[in-house]
């Protein structure tokens, strides 16, 4: 078989059968459509451990992130995998393929003091009733008071609201679903913009069920969340560019420093590992330190 076919037939595999996220499945084919450049007209099992070094090691040359040489030795690991397991080849030249190890960089997070103030600014700017500093407030104080994705926020509907109990039913990485709680200041803001604004965007198009809209009505989408939160977050966190992520990482953060226990927090975030949640017990460890040398005399 030949591997531009194998390729495109585990791209399907990955999106129709192990449902993982598009921006995945978008990597995934990237990189296997980097090995196919590399490798040349070949034969699936005409690849060996020797071809796929090679690639890697252009790909080093190249100047690629840690991170991304990470990400492409495992979209080999699972695209041989894969083939192995359909018996498309014999022996898997993946299973000697070394990893790079990962840099973790801790991830931007916002003080818990800047992060009341940009919300109290927030709900000063929509006291007026202005639809979109409404909705801009409700947006902010959900992504904060709850530690959802920015993909996940963009998909709620009406009905995966409960702002009685003050949750939100998201669909998150491989279409996994969970419940997740959010604060009395989230469930002010997002009522408000419910009765007050989400009725505005909703006439001007069909929105359908979506909860956040856009000026035109119609769903919102990730990069009008995006541009919003680094315009009000980036001068909170000294940081030239920034996303909702930080909001997430922030949350997750002030959740360890506030004692939650750490499955908890797993479960709130939607992480599959409890490796993926423990990075923020490093930033509560980073504080802590920061402020014993900032504050102890012997320090």
């Amino acid at each position: 078989m030949q591997l531009e076919a194998a390729a495109e037939a585990f791209t399907t595999y990955l999106t129709q059968v192990r449902r993982l996220s598009a921006a995945t499945v978008r990597a995934y084919r990237t990189d296997l459509r980097d090995l196919l450049r590399s490798a040349g007209d070949v034969e699936l099992g005409e690849i060996d451990l020797e071809v796929l070094r090679e690639w890697m090691w252009t790909a080093t040359q190249r100047g690629d992130a840690r991170s991304t040489l990470a990400r492409r030795a495992a979209a080999a690991r699972s695209f041989f995998t894969w083939a192995k397991d359909e018996a498309l080849i014999t022996a898997d030249p993946s299973v000697r393929l070394v990893t790079p190890r990962r840099s973790r960089s801790l991830p931007t997070v916002a003080s818990a003091e800047g992060m009341r103030a940009l919300l109290d600014a927030q709900r000063s700017a929509a006291a007026d009733g202005d639809p979109v500093a409404l909705r801009d407030h409700a947006i902010l104080e959900l992504l904060y008071g709850s530690g959802i994705r920015v993909s996940e926020l963009c998909g709620i509907d009406i009905d995966d609201l409960d702002l009685d109990r003050a949750t939100v039913r998201v669909i998150g990485k491989g279409s996994k679903e969970r419940v997740v709680p959010f604060g009395v200041p989230a469930r002010v803001a997002v009522s408000g913009y419910v009765t007050r604004a989400r009725p505005v965007f909703t006439a001007r198009g069909g929105s359908g069920p979506a909860v956040f809209l856009g000026t035109r009505g119609a769903r919102i989408g990730p990069r009008t969340v995006y541009a919003l939160v680094a315009r009000v977050l980036a001068p909170i966190v000294g940081a030239d560019t920034v996303g909702p992520h930080a909001l997430r990482h922030s949350a997750a953060t002030h959740l360890l420093d506030g004692g939650a226990d750490l499955r908890a927090v797993q479960e709130i975030l939607g992480h599959a590992s409890l490796g993926t949640t423990q990075i923020y017990t490093h930033v509560s460890s980073e504080r802590l330190v920061s402020t014993y040398r900032l504050a102890h005399p012997r320090a």
